[in-house]
């Protein structure tokens, strides 16, 4: 194994817990990881796959990797990855993911959640499993993820990942289901800035909210106290423009003092042209932040790459909704090897082409695939 390699695979998964028991040990526990991470890149989305990637790359691998039994049979890997613990793996996940994330001031970090949508194994009253993720707006790097518990939500999973990532200094955009006064605490214990969503499951504060936003408008929002601010953008068949007020003036709030360090109020109003239709949407926010209706509406609007960079991706390229892995922890631990690849990709800087496009040539060619392994150690 090369010096680079080792830093990418071995180093960070180092410290795994091998589930099996030492009889059945016919294969290194590094080497099954390595394989599995290399096929996932390269475009495998099944354990069958990886299999096939591994005996097609035979000669490639067994110049790093001991293979003392040849390749595993798919079965193998399915067994690992099934009793593999998702917590230790993912600890692997973090630490490779550290390695390549650069921080930027005033970072966004976005929470949203997915479900992988046929992971659910109804002989055994599995309901389908739901992902919490933490997003970099900036950098296109999934921070983190935490399963929700079948009998949870997502309130009570965000917290958990966000003690488990280093947020000081950013600023967290969560959508109406994380917009909880406990979640804005530990966001500012945690010595970051917030914007929640706020919707009508807070009735009394959303229709204070909405009610102050239209005698407001009335008065054409002039002072110190309001903030403004307009974009436009267009691509892919679609225009949008983009309007954001914002106040700092919360004396008409009720249970204001109840959000930690709440500074501010926002409105964002959206008009969509897509072709000759519009369509206005207006959405409502609390925010830790001043009144910067610029930072603001940037902040709102980058909130939504989780989705066109993170969710789309893993359906379309990885096609992880129609992935049938369901059995114990393997559709998590599936689903972080799928999002290691996602993450290893879109660091490669070297070539342009989509993330299919990167699988592809990863297939083909090994030393472009050692690259993205590699990180920005390759270049």
């Amino acid at each position: 194994m090369t010096a680079d390699q080792e830093l990418s695979i071995a180093h960070h998964f180092a410290d795994l817990t091998d589930p099996r028991i030492d009889r059945s040990r016919l294969h290194e526990l590094l080497d099954i990881i390595a394989i599995a991470i290399c096929a996932v890149v390269a475009g495998a989305d099944s354990w069958d796959d990886i299999e096939d990637f591994g005996n097609a790359k035979l000669a490639w691998l067994s110049t790093f990797l001991d293979l003392p039994n040849g390749i595993p049979s798919h079965d193998t890997f399915r067994r690992l990855f099934e009793r593999l613990d998702p917590e230790e793996f993912q600890k692997g996940f973090l630490c490779w993911i550290e390695a390549l994330h650069e921080a930027t001031e005033r970072q966004v970090i976005a929470i949203d959640g997915k479900t992988l949508r046929r992971s659910f194994d109804r002989a055994k009253g599995k309901s389908a499993l739901h992902l919490v993720h933490a997003w970099s707006t900036a950098n296109h790097l999934l921070l983190g993820q935490v399963a929700v518990d079948q009998k949870s939500n997502e309130i009570t999973a965000i917290p958990k990942l966000l003690k488990m990532l280093s947020i000081s200094g950013a600023i967290v955009t969560i959508d109406a289901m994380g917009c909880q006064k406990e979640i804005a605490r530990t966001i500012r214990d945690r010595k970051a800035d917030y914007i929640l969503a706020l919707k009508a499951n807070h009735e009394r504060l959303f229709e204070q909210v909405v009610g102050f936003w239209d005698r407001a408008c009335a008065r054409l929002m002039k002072g110190p106290d309001f903030g403004y601010h307009r974009e436009w953008s267009e691509g892919h068949g679609r225009d949008e423009f983009r309007r954001c007020w914002a106040t700092s003036d919360l004396s008409w709030l009720e249970g204001r003092e109840e959000w930690k360090d709440l500074k501010s109020v926002v409105m964002v109003e959206s008009e969509r042209f897509i072709g000759d239709k519009l369509s206005v949407e207006t959405r409502y926010y609390l925010s830790s932040l001043e009144n910067d209706a610029k930072l603001l509406n940037e902040s709102v609007r980058s909130h939504w790459g989780v989705e066109n960079s993170l969710h789309w991706v893993l359906d379309v390229t990885f096609d992880e909704d129609r992935s049938r892995i369901k059995k114990e922890n393997a559709p998590e631990n599936f689903g972080l090897l799928r999002r290691l690849a996602l993450c290893l990709l879109k660091k490669e800087p070297t070539s342009k082409r989509s993330i299919k496009g990167k699988r592809l040539r990863a297939s083909w060619d090994e030393g472009y695939l050692q690259r993205v392994l590699c990180g920005n150690a390759g270049n």
